[in-house]
Formats: C-alpha cells, sequence, structure tokens
C-alpha cells in the first residue's frame, strides 16, 4: 500500500525554571515510509540540536529554554510504502534471531516478562504459535481491558494493567510486548502519528512482534489504521520512545496535532517571529 500523509504537530510548554529539552516527534527514515519534505520550527530562536539513535533510528532533537513560553511545531510530508501482513508468518527458534532482535525478549521497567510468564502460558500457549497467537493476544487485551483514559500514570506498568484492566494504548501496547517476551516472541514498542477516527488526535502507541524474520505491528486497541501509521520511533519500551523528555520546572500547555492520510494539506499558519526555523530535507 503506497500513501501520503500530511501532518503537523504543535506542542506549547510553560517553563518555570531553566529546562533541558530532547524531543522525539520527527518521522523515522525507513525503507517502508520516505520523507517527502519537513520542517521544524522552536520559539523563541535559540539552539537546536539534533542526532539519530544508530540502534533503533530514532530521531532526536534538543534544546535548552528559560523562564517563559516554548512552542514547538514540526510539519513533514510522508509516503509510505508498506507490505500487508503475511498471517502464515511463524515465530522464530531463539536460536535463529538476529542479534539485534534477541534484546527483546528481555523484560524491562514496563514490560515485566519474567513476572508474567506464569500468565502468558495460562492464557496463550496452547494457542498455536506464530502470527495468529500475536493476533489472539491482542484480541484477549482488546476484549479484556478497558479502553479508559486517567486510570494510568508514566510509571504504570504491563503487570499493573494486567490486574487493573484498564489502560490507554501504550498500557495495551506493553501488555502485549509483555505476553509475548514471556512466550519466546520478540517484541517491541512504536509510537508515531495515525489519525483517529474519533478526536482528539493523539500521538499513537503500537507495537510489533519479530515472526517471519520481520518485525509485523499490530495494534490491540484497533482504535486506528495500524498501516497507515507514520512511525516516529522504537524501542524495548516507552522509556526509549517518549515524544518529550524534560529536564526542569516545566509543564504542557497545548498540544494540537494534525494527520491527513488522504494527502490533504494541513492548515497553514505563517511561522513564529523569532522562531528558529530548520527546513529539513531527505538524506
Amino acid at each position: 500500500m503506497n500513501s501520503i500523509t500530511n501532518l503537523r504537530c504543535d506542542l506549547e510548554y510553560q517553563i518555570y525554571a531553566d529546562t533541558h529539552f530532547c524531543f522525539n516527534i520527527q518521522a523515522s527514515r525507513r525503507d517502508d515510509q520516505r520523507i517527502l519534505q519537513e520542517s521544524l520550527v522552536v520559539t523563541p530562536g535559540m539552539e537546536v540540536r539534533e542526532f539519530e539513535d544508530p540502534n533503533n533510528g530514532n530521531r532526536f532533537f534538543r534544546c535548552d529554554g528559560t523562564f517563559g513560553i516554548l512552542n514547538v511545531r514540526y510539519d513533514a510530508q510522508v509516503e509510505l510504502r508498506r507490505l500487508p501482513p503475511d498471517e502464515s508468518a511463524q515465530e522464530s527458534p531463539i536460536t535463529e534471531l538476529p542479534n539485534e532482535v534477541l534484546h527483546y525478549l528481555l523484560p524491562t521497567r514496563y514490560c515485566q516478562s519474567d513476572m508474567m510468564s506464569r500468565a502468558a502460558q495460562h492464557l496463550f500457549g496452547r494457542v498455536p504459535p506464530g502470527y495468529r497467537r500475536v493476533r489472539h493476544i491482542c484480541d484477549w487485551i482488546r476484549e479484556n481491558i478497558a479502553y479508559q483514559i486517567g486510570v494510568s500514570t508514566p510509571t504504570t506498568s504491563a503487570q499493573d494493567v494486567y490486574l487493573q484492566r484498564a489502560g490507554v494504548c501504550r498500557d495495551f501496547s506493553h501488555l502485549a510486548i509483555t505476553f509475548c517476551r514471556a512466550l519466546n516472541i520478540p517484541a517491541r514498542l512504536v509510537v508515531g502519528y495515525v489519525r483517529f477516527v474519533e478526536p482528539p488526535q493523539d500521538f499513537h502507541a503500537t507495537f510489533e512482534a519479530w515472526l517471519g524474520n520481520r518485525w509485523v505491528m499490530f495494534d490491540p486497541t484497533e482504535l486506528a489504521p495500524v498501516e497507515a501509521m507514520v512511525r516516529v520511533g522504537n524501542g524495548r519500551d516507552a522509556k526509549d520512545a517518549a515524544f518529550a523528555t524534560m529536564y526542569g520546572m516545566v509543564a504542557m500547555s497545548y498540544m494540537h496535532l494534525q494527520i491527513n492520510h488522504d494527502g490533504s494539506p494541513t492548515t497553514d499558519t505563517p511561522d513564529p517571529r523569532g522562531a528558529t526555523v530548520r527546513r529539513l530535507m531527505p538524506a
């Protein structure tokens, strides 16, 4: 499937004391998505430092803010070139996993697969392995975990979600990743932009499982078409793929996302006066 997505991300923060920001909101450069054009605007004007993580391809930019308001705007036009999932894909024996995939079997802060092993075996141990087992995990989560905003916090883990039976997209994906790893299926969190049927728009978290010798994306929430998501980042869990990390006294005061999968342009407004404007083109 080939398609064009236009997106805009507007963020505003109230800074109460000197703060260092690290953002991960730019579309990643991958074989299945090509950045046709993009721009980044930071207000007020300041030094912006960019880097790309060589391990996962996540793109970051850093800046320092002082007391007052910080605005960030990111625009991008991205061509998606996605293959349909192979429903016959099988799980790989651990001995055949690539070196760079092996660590996605390990328990992490939010995905305690070692502590959830017994539950995973009880629920899914007898399900035939492969794509359909991961699909079955997603179905179980959607049927047994309520999608409910406000019940989880930034420290909520997969085990917490399993016990409280409620969460949001990040929590759904963390639980799915945990079940997969407990069954010796490598899995990782994926975050990005996708248009929800119901507003408001927000960053979305899904996950990928290693099947058929490649990463295959799943969305336990089924709130948006997973094949249309513009990937921003991926990692072992949410701590590797946060869209913003702040070191200081700060509060988000505004966030607005526009995602148009039909190729139509986002609403155009002038660049703020005094902004640091970086016109970014594909490498």
